[in-house]
């Protein structure tokens, strides 16, 4: 009678290409947005980002806030590309008066590729900071007010 040979445990090996996202059991493929809002996320969490994109993708994001049930895109001013390893980000932001623009991009660079690296496995090739705007602490925003709601129930 032979003695049974102990079970070998099967091991995964990346694939040539060195990419976490691929492996012998399988690829991973991460959509753009998916991306973005990843991105958009972990660039709103530096302080001295007021906002994103455009004056009028504010005032378009502040309005559709205010619809119940609606909230504001997490990928708005930031455009992404994704390759099969790799990732580069654009991000269009608003900054608060008072802040260093360029220590503010350093930092907003830091937390984006440390946030998409790790949550995704992507390398993140470069992140473009586009500041457009410089909010003043007395500005109201730039989004009319909204019409007051009707009533519901009489």
């Amino acid at each position: 009678m032979s003695t049974p040979t102990p079970a070998v445990p099967r091991t995964t090996t990346p694939a040539p290409t060195g990419s976490a996202l691929t492996s012998t059991q399988g690829k991973t493929t991460i959509a753009d947005g998916v991306v973005a809002k990843l991105a958009g996320l972990a660039a709103r969490e530096v302080n001295g980002v007021y906002g994103f994109g455009g004056t009028a993708a504010r005032a378009f994001g502040a309005i559709t806030e205010r619809i119940p049930g609606s909230r504001s895109s997490a990928s708005q001013g930031v455009s992404v590309e994704v390759g099969e390893r790799q990732a580069a980000v654009d991000l269009t932001v608003v900054v608060e008066y008072g802040v260093a623009i360029a220590e503010l991009a350093r930092a907003i660079r830091r937390n984006v590729i440390g946030a998409v690296e790790q949550m995704t496995g992507l390398e993140v090739t470069e992140v473009n900071v586009d500041v457009v705007d410089l909010h003043l602490p007395d500005e109201e925003d730039d989004a009319p007010a909204p019409a007051p709601a009707p009533a519901r129930v009489r």
